[in-house]
């Protein structure tokens, strides 16, 4: 691999210099799961990311899933994963283990990376300071069959979140939340991508990022090199009329535009396998996913 000079490693800072100040005081909000998650390389280019966003003043929220992780505990306990419509259905004994895997395990390990790297960051769930309001979620598309403990998020008191980014710290959130109304006392399992896009609404992000196992949306899903860099909601309106917006990039897609309807600036789709592929969004012109707006 050819060194990098002086120079050029100088001309990479000053080209990033302008974003950095647009950047500065705003807050970005970033689902964080799927394979960058489960590779050591990826995990830490993602971690060594949000430092250095940090570090430059960018108010930045970690949300994150754990799939994965509980599936894996699920299967050392015993007990056999059940889908819904793509649904994971939560009993309350998987609840249990969600809550345990998600709000323990997996948000600890995130928190302490962050440190590890020089960051500041505080781990959190849903279920802190009410901050994730739920009720029970509905079976899709009048499904009798029912969810468990599977919830849709209701409310967002973002006053915790608050304090933790003027703090200077980064808020590290995993997508459990607290039951209300009929439903209070109970802890729900919601669903991490809808988690950020809620939360980036609730506190007025400039932008909010949804990390993938995908490059972002392509027109065809076999052809890495078709995708689509930059869409509106027209575009993306025709991509899904056309088939080309289809089973999970369907439910993404709709976060970014619930976030942008409720003010968020921008939001993103990007490839979480790519290293520091954070930085190349937020940081060069062309960016790496798509960007929605």
């Amino acid at each position: 691999m050819k060194e990098i000079s002086n120079s050029d490693r100088a001309e990479v800072l000053v080209h990033a210099l302008p974003y950095i100040q647009q950047y500065r005081g705003r807050t970005v909000v970033i689902k964080y799961g799927g394979n960058a998650m489960l590779s050591r390389a990826l995990k830490a280019a993602v971690i060594k990311d949000i430092v250095l966003m940090n570090c430059v003043g960018i108010r930045t929220v970690l949300v994150h899933g754990g799939g994965p992780e509980i599936e894996t505990m699920l299967t050392a306990l015993g007990k056999e994963s059940r889908f819904v419509n793509g649904l994971r259905y939560t009993d309350e004994e998987t609840m249990e283990v969600v809550q345990m895997v998600l709000c323990g395990k997996v948000n600890k390990d995130i928190t302490a990376l962050i440190e590890n790297s020089g960051g500041r960051a505080l781990g959190l769930c849903g279920i802190d300071g009410a901050m994730l309001k739920a009720k029970k979620l509905s079976p899709p598309g009048g499904d009798s069959e029912d969810l468990g403990f599977v919830g849709e998020i209701t409310g967002v008191d973002t006053s915790v979140l608050e304090n933790v980014l003027s703090s200077g710290s980064v808020p590290v959130v995993s997508s459990v939340a607290i039951g209300t109304a009929e439903d209070e006392g109970k802890v729900f399992n919601v669903n991490a991508d809808t988690a950020a896009a809620k939360i980036a609404a609730a506190l007025g992000a400039e932008k909010l990022i949804l990390m993938t196992d995908v490059r972002g949306i392509l027109k065809d899903v076999h052809d890495e090199n078709s995708l689509v860099k930059a869409a509106d909601r027209a575009a993306l309106a025709e991509l899904k009329k056309n088939g080309v917006i289809s089973k999970g990039m369907i439910p993404k897609v709709d976060c970014c535009l619930f976030a942008l309807d409720a003010g968020v600036k921008k939001a993103h789709i990007i490839d979480g396998r790519l290293i520091h592929s954070l930085l190349i969004e937020l940081f060069t012109d062309e960016g790496i996913g798509t960007m929605i707006e």
